[in-house]
């Protein structure tokens, strides 16, 4: 399985590092910021998984950055854990109508944190499970394992398979071949990266019907799933 990456934004060191750990000795991987400027650009190199925002930051705070990332097509789909020592009920109605998912009260545990990501991640998995995922002329069915590209049903082998269903589900995001290969084959595997481009071509000439390019490569940086031209 992929490793999940999640992007820490607290401004206040000794919090970010006592967060950072206990992702790393958790299994997951973290990135940091320190404001909404470090934010943004670690969102654009690193494709985080999920985000713990504090909403205390200085230039920008965490209710504004989430408001941005809810209207971008890119990052709106982002899981987003809000950490403050607010606590009162209005403040949290506001930061989950700003575009949260979940809201953790200062100071907490490393076992409650860790359970509240898991838990939200567990959530954003079942939502697109069993739930037919439509981009431009493609459309998939997860349930069955059908896979319709402009009224035709195609038939993809199971590596090319995996391939959609997760650039499907991770649409308008560069992935390296490296994270691609942990994804279809998991982590420690022996597959040269190579391999990876052997599946995607495979898969391009599948589904990019009609002149359509819905997988991009990015020179030096892997490929993107996307339906804008």
């Amino acid at each position: 399985m992929a490793e999940v990456r999640i992007l820490i934004v607290e401004d206040e060191s000794s919090v970010r590092e006592m967060i950072a750990y206990t992702l790393s000795k958790a299994g997951f991987a973290p990135y940091h910021a320190e404001n909404s400027k470090e934010a943004f650009n670690q969102i654009a190199d690193n494709n985080p998984d999920l985000i713990l925002l504090d909403w205390m930051l200085p230039e920008q705070s965490g209710i504004e950055i989430a408001r941005r990332l809810r209207k971008d097509i890119k990052t709106k789909d982002i899981p987003i854990i809000m950490l403050t020592a607010k606590s009162e009920e209005t403040d949290k109605v506001y930061g989950l109508e700003s575009g949260i998912d979940d809201y953790i009260t200062k100071p907490f545990s490393p076992k409650e944190l860790i359970a509240r990501i898991k838990s939200l991640m567990r959530r954003a998995s079942t939502q697109t499970q069993d739930t037919v995922i439509e981009a431009g002329e493609i459309s998939l069915d997860p349930s069955n394992h059908k896979v319709i590209v402009s009224g035709n049903l195609v038939n993809l082998g199971p590596k090319e398979y995996k391939l959609l269903h997760f650039f499907l589900t991770h649409q308008n995001r560069i992935y390296s071949r490296t994270q691609l290969l942990d994804y279809i084959w998991g982590q420690n595997n022996f597959v040269e990266e190579r391999t990876i481009d052997v599946h995607i071509l495979r898969l391009r000439k599948l589904i990019n019907i009609n002149n359509i390019n819905y997988i991009k490569t990015v020179r030096g940086a892997g490929y993107i799933f996307s339906i804008a031209d």
